[in-house]
């Protein structure tokens, strides 16, 4: 069998000695829950088998069961030759609560649904065969655990698809020295030419940073140090901005005593000035698309890492130049490409599912969106932070403010390059961008809605249209941006089944001329700094992509691409 997905799964902090364990491993369905009682973790067969990184309600995964479940577990048998190099095991990501066993022993757990995380197994492991257990716990219909768009029906409905439980990003084991670098940020300065780097270390050593463009040597620097935390400053003899469109990425070499990793950077900045949005200091207006990060035969992971570069490319081809990564964190090897193209994106926290009305929401909110910012931090094409998504009430309660603000406080106090918008559409408690969704279907009448923003400095959006949430959502100034709208329905299947936004064109002429008239009625205003058109495709039963779940284009793209590449008004003024 092909091992799948065999490329490594975080190029921007890759080591030489590393071994990919996706592939068949033996598969337990736990409806009970009862597994710990029953120590699964000493079982000595699972009664099937699964396909990792695939999750077991995917096709991919050789299982396709998309009913709830709530308990998973997972067995391997890996070889191990022992030296002096510590033995890590990664996986990418794991719905939701995880606990690893090596040889029947427990390792430890993590908790999170999305972001990546590793045990040290040096200790519970021995030359040759050992057995690598992994059980995960998923509790979707909790309220206690983010689930981003995950259904908590048993089928799909609406713009709620099937779900992923269990393992769904690649697994690997990692060979580090014992003298090491934990963890790199890098502050690129494209002003001064220069690269700041602050590494976590482990154990005494120099610090070593080599920086290659195009394959020549464009500046190296190094330190002493004798503590955990390593800082250095990289001159770099050439500048190659990072811009839309143009990655120019610089290829970077770590080293700390035995230990070498390798890496790359962007060089760029972005920033606030009024209502404009900066991109290394130069006014840009954000073309993006919504991206909600499904796949026909994989769910949450696409099959091959082609399918991830194809969706870059076909919202490029759309002409997009950036997406929200919808209610999902994307995996980093999606992220790279996305780097490597210049496609910029919104790094987005799958936030619905947590009840955000509780104070106790916090600290499960915080500590996974923490690993988010921590792991993601380094790339160039993200440009902004959103930690939450609509923030509707919640069986009758409002959402506590204060996990809001609290959250938007953190994230701007572990990241201070990026904005940070609090909850994409509402209810905003403290943000650095005003966003909002509107899902006008009237041109016409989506054109007059925005003018109040010019004529009466006024955000007269769907919430603000509600008598009853209009005092919720006050536009105080600040940079404007429309994250949500379109959502046309439009199903090539031509049975009138799906879901999308209002009522769908009778005539593809009808869609292209809606989409004009809306698309424009953005453009055309000179206080919006961007628009977020939903959605770049189809998902599931959801029909207002601009292509199919297939990734079919539904229209001819160049007239798209004609339409969102119109100069916008703000691009215009000083």
């Amino acid at each position: 069998m092909r091992l799948p997905r065999p490329e490594h799964p975080n190029p921007q902090f890759q080591r030489s000695r590393w071994e990919n364990l996706n592939g068949v491993w033996e598969f337990e369905i736990d409806r009970s829950a009862s597994g710990e009682d029953r120590r699964l973790y000493q079982a000595k067969k699972y009664s099937r088998t699964i396909t990792v990184p695939f999750c077991p309600e995917s096709r991919l995964s050789g299982v396709g069961m998309t009913d709830f479940l709530n308990s998973v577990w997972y067995r391997r048998t890996i070889s191990v030759k022992k030296d002096d190099n510590r033995i890590i095991l990664h996986i990418g990501a794991c719905d939701y609560l995880t606990t690893c066993y090596i040889n029947a022993v427990k390792v430890g757990s993590h908790k999170g649904g999305y972001t990546s995380f590793s045990f040290d197994i040096t200790d519970y492991v021995h030359d040759g065969d050992n057995t690598v257990v992994i059980h995960a716990l998923d509790q979707d219909r909790s309220g206690l655990q983010p689930r981003g768009k995950q259904s908590v029906k048993c089928q799909s409905y609406g713009c709620y698809y099937t779900r992923t439980t269990g393992i769904w990003q690649t697994v690997w084991l990692e060979y580090v020295p014992q003298t090491h670098i934990e963890r790199v940020r890098y502050y690129p300065d494209p002003v001064n030419g220069l690269l700041n780097i602050q590494a976590l270390v482990k154990g005494n050593g120099r610090l070593t940073a080599k920086a290659c463009y195009n394959g020549r040597e464009v500046g190296s620097a190094s330190v002493e140090n004798n503590g955990e935390n390593a800082v250095l400053s990289l001159v770099l003899r050439e500048k190659h901005l990072w811009e839309i469109g143009h990655g120019r990425l610089y290829d970077l070499v770590l080293t700390y005593g035995e230990d070498t990793v390798q890496s790359y950077f962007g060089l760029r900045n972005v920033a606030l000035d009024g209502s404009r949005f900066l991109l290394n200091g130069k006014k840009v207006f954000l073309r993006t698309v919504l991206d909600q990060g499904y796949y026909p035969e994989g769910v949450y992971t696409a099959p091959e890492e082609k399918d991830m570069i194809r969706d870059i490319q076909i919202a490029l081809d759309a002409g997009f130049e950036g997406a929200r990564l919808h209610q999902k964190v994307f995996e980093p090897r999606f992220l790279y490409h996305c780097d490597r193209m210049g496609y910029f994106v919104w790094g987005e926290f799958a936030s619905w599912g947590l009840d955000h009305t509780e104070l106790h929401a916090l600290p499960t909110m915080l500590r996974e969106w923490m690993e988010v910012l921590d792991r993601d931090f380094n790339h160039p094409a993200i440009i902004g932070w959103c930690p939450f998504n609509e923030t509707w009430d919640l069986n009758g309660k409002k959402q506590n403010d204060e996990v809001i603000e609290m959250t938007y406080r953190y994230t701007k106090a572990a990241d201070s390059t990026r904005p940070c918008i609090d909850t994409s559409g509402h209810f905003h408690v403290m943000t650095d961008i005003f966003d909002f969704h509107d899902y006008c279907q009237n041109p016409e009448l989506f054109e007059e809605y925005l003018k109040k923003l010019e004529e009466e400095n006024t955000v007269f959006c769907q919430i603000a249209r509600r008598p009853t949430l209009r005092s919720r959502q006050t536009y105080r100034g600040g940079p404007v941006y429309v994250s949500e709208y379109g959502g046309i329905k439009w199903n090539t299947e031509k049975d009138q089944k799906g879901w999308g936004y209002g009522d769908g064109p009778e005539t593809e002429e009808e869609y292209l001329s809606r989409y004009r008239a809306l698309t424009e009625a953005i453009l055309k205003n000179h206080k919006i700094m961007g628009f977020c058109f939903t959605q770049l495709y189809d998902v599931e039963q959801e029909k207002n992509g601009l292509y199919t779940y297939s990734r079919a284009p539904k229209f001819d793209m160049s007239v798209i691409r004609e339409i969102n590449s119109r100069t916008a008004a703000i691009e215009k003024t000083e």
